[in-house]
């Protein structure tokens, strides 16, 4: 369907970038980039030279979509000009120039996942077989083992408290993203893990400290700290490759996967809100 544009494109332009800055009130810097992805889509239009600028319809944006994706444009920036275009035609309506959208139901090629790093299971029971006896070899091994048996997020091992394990049913119960909560199974070596560093956590825990894992000041250790002991106590391992949580919860799901095939299950082990996430592996 066509429409008519009932004042020139260029002061089309000129008043939504006016209503971006007062009223929007949006960054130079975000101005800037409305501007350019903007003014590359009146630029093609003017290639065309048979286009009326007047009268711009949805074929003409995916056109236009099309012959960027030709030149190479990236498919995630094809979806910042798509985005901006229209959410300018949504700014011509608003004032009356415009009837529909043109660029509306006009989408971007989708952005190609990539596929997550995992370990290999030699590689993760090289990992785990961390030496030492001392407190922190006991935690730093049971956090390990806990992320790989339960495909944790850092953010949920980060919140554990010592009450969380104390379950008789070798289910652990964590909360994730949107305070939505699932239960997980802890696997043996990780619960036997989890047990030897509970008997010397009292060395370094403080007083009614409730945190499962604690630093050697004696309170809740963090994320960037859990971190930087994975990474530390990876290339003590020798492992190839920098080693961090989430390799640890994709190998979880990878592995999971290749040995029930059951995508549903591992999506809700994961507590992924949307399969498609879960697809990945």
């Amino acid at each position: 369907m066509t429409h008519q544009v009932k004042a020139t494109t260029d002061e089309a332009l000129g008043a939504f970038l006016d209503y971006l800055h007062y009223e929007r009130r949006l960054s130079p810097r975000t101005l800037s980039a409305y501007r350019r992805d903007l003014e590359d889509f009146l630029g093609w239009l003017s290639e065309q030279g048979h286009i009326d600028r007047a009268r711009i319809d949805s074929a003409h944006v995916r056109s236009y979509a099309a012959n960027r994706h030709r030149q190479g444009l990236s498919p995630k920036s094809l979806q910042r000009h798509l985005s901006a275009l229209r959410a300018w035609f949504r700014f011509l309506m608003r004032e009356g120039l415009v009837k529909v959208n043109p660029a509306d139901g006009v989408r971007a090629p989708k952005v190609p996942r990539h596929l997550p790093h995992t370990l290999d299971a030699d590689q993760i029971g090289h990992l785990m077989d961390l030496p030492g006896d001392a407190p922190l070899d006991r935690r730093d091994r049971a956090i390990m083992e806990l992320f790989y048996s339960s495909g944790l997020r850092l953010a949920e091992l980060v919140a554990l408290d010592v009450i969380d394990m104390r379950s008789s049913d070798g289910l652990l119960q964590v909360t994730g993203k949107g305070n939505k909560t699932r239960r997980v199974p802890v696997g043996r070596f990780a619960r036997e893990a989890v047990g030897q560093w509970l008997v010397v956590r009292g060395q370094l825990a403080a007083n009614a400290e409730t945190a499962l894992f604690v630093s050697q000041r004696g309170t809740r250790l963090g994320a960037r700290a859990i971190e930087a002991r994975l990474r530390q106590r990876a290339i003590e391992q020798g492992m190839p490759r920098h080693v961090h949580p989430h390799m640890l919860r994709h190998s979880f799901a990878s592995h999971m996967l290749e040995s029930s095939g059951d995508l549903r299950a591992v999506q809700e082990l994961l507590g992924h809100a949307d399969i498609s996430t879960t697809q990945v592996y």
